[in-house]
């Protein structure tokens, strides 16, 4: 490449783990590209991204800069992602990340940038760069048809929509079949994680406006239909970098950095191909203890293998992950069932060839992870961003059954969790899902065409205007 078309990019993502994790790959994608990249967090997240391993041939393109979080009133003195709070507590860490814009504006003025790829939370950013003279490109962690569903910028600041009841229905701008929406339960949970002062409609509508362009996390040839919408929703390029899929290379150094995988390993072993059902509610969910119950009897009554992955970190107020699984529950379903206490090397248990189905709480990276490896999903959304979204387009595009939850207050049966758990691994009406997800692996899964994607993405910041 020639040196004059290599480029300084700075990368600032929201503060959640499944925000971090895309940019840092991208991150790794230009600087294969020759880019220098500079990598903008708080403290305790720049620590956490420094454990992940950097090739040796591109640590010296990435840099990792760390600016000390604001302390506001409200937020817990260490916490510095959403996975340190409870949903109730993320506005304060939302008006502490927009505190962050002093110290930012004085580290970009000081620098040489020609990129900020940024998350929506920040929506006083892209005024701030222009200022500055450096062009702005956002980048939304999650797929276009969730974009879609939200709408252009007008509809988002506009008063058509000021409830919770009024995103249970398929907007009318949605020019093609489509099913996606949320459940009031998804949207009432929502609502108590949005900042009062500015909501997450304006801080997104702000970000589409005022950047250059917009990027996803998702392919052309998976959602068609909504990245043509938003390229009219937006009046602005829409350019799709695709799903970030892990390598072989990046699942092996997933297992390399784990000690504990060989007793998973072992138990995995011993079980049949696509027999074992893989159970993650992600880092951030929260479940009350009588729907962590109902779940484990829906789990127990499935009478199938499977592995369930359990956060130490509270579920609800005082009460940690392992307390509230039923008594007697371990033991009960001792041989059949694995409860995995703690971090747990997902890729590489979804990669084993006994799992053959995944019980997810929908969030998008949970979900690539799966199809880029073929699995099929039982969708048990996690009632917040846009996980409900997620739920209802996967079971639309027949890669997975959702569980059937009441849509005012998100309640189901263990039945229904047991029955949906046997249709999608082993009941003839689960076929067309378990090939479907296989299919899958073509597009989720692939590196070559994602690579492509990217390619594309990389070009649009080398050759776009000043």
């Amino acid at each position: 490449m020639d040196n004059k078309k290599k480029l300084h990019i700075a990368m600032f993502p929201w503060l959640a783990y499944g925000h971090l994790m895309p940019f840092l790959e991208v991150s790794k994608f230009l600087a294969r590209k020759g880019h220098r990249v500079t990598f903008i967090s708080t403290p305790k997240n720049i620590q956490r991204l420094r454990s992940k391993l950097i090739p040796p041939n591109l640590s010296s393109l990435i840099n990792f800069v760390e600016l000390p979080l604001p302390h506001v009133d409200g937020l817990p003195k260490a916490a510095e992602s959403t996975a340190d709070l409870s949903i109730q507590n993320v506005p304060y860490l939302k008006k502490a990340y927009d505190l962050l814009a002093i110290p930012l504006t004085q580290f970009l003025r000081d620098s040489d940038f020609n990129w900020i790829i940024h998350d929506f939370i920040s929506h006083w950013l892209p005024k701030i760069a222009s200022q500055l003279g450096i062009n702005s490109v956002y980048f939304t962690i999650t797929n276009a048809t969730s974009m879609a569903f939200f709408g252009p910028p007008s509809e988002l600041t506009g008063s058509q929509r000021q409830r919770p009841e009024d995103f249970t229905v398929v907007p009318k701008w949605i020019d093609f079949p489509c099913t996606v929406a949320f459940k009031l339960h998804e949207m009432l949970t929502h609502w108590e994680c949005m900042d009062s002062d500015v909501s997450d409609f304006q801080r997104l509508a702000e970000v589409v406006e005022g950047s250059r362009f917009v990027t996803m996390r998702t392919s052309p040839q998976f959602e068609t239909n909504s990245v043509n919408l938003l390229q009219k929703l937006y009046g602005k390029p829409v350019v799709p970098l695709g799903f970030l899929p892990p390598s072989m290379e990046d699942i092996n150094c997933d297992v390399q950095r784990d000690e504990k995988w060989e007793p998973l390993k072992e138990w995995l072993d011993n079980k049949n191909a696509n027999s074992v059902f893989y159970v993650a509610l992600g880092t951030e969910v929260s479940l009350s203890p009588a729907f962590m119950h109902e779940l484990a009897y829906g789990i127990e009554k499935s009478r199938l293998p499977f592995i369930w992955v359990i956060n130490n970190r509270p579920l609800v107020e005082g009460v940690v992950g392992p307390d509230i699984i039923p008594p007697g529950f371990e033991i009960r379903v001792s041989g059949r069932g694995l409860i995995w206490r703690g971090f747990a090397p997902q890729l590489r248990i979804l990669a084993h060839p006994s799992v053959g189905g995944f019980l997810t709480h929908c969030g998008w990276s949970s979900v690539v992870e799966a199809l880029g490896l073929g699995r099929p999903l039982i969708l048990f959304s996690g009632a917040s961003a846009d996980m409900g979204l997620i739920a209802r387009l996967m079971q639309e595009r027949g890669l997975g059954f959702e569980i059937p939850r009441d849509d005012k207050t998100g309640s189901f049966t263990s039945d229904s969790v047991a029955e949906l758990i046997r249709r999608v691994m082993v009941d003839e009406e689960g076929e067309s899902v378990r090939a479907n997800a296989l299919a899958m692996r073509e597009i989720f899964g692939s590196v070559e065409l994602n690579n492509t994607c990217l390619g594309e993405f990389t070009r649009c910041l080398e050759t776009f205007a000043a």
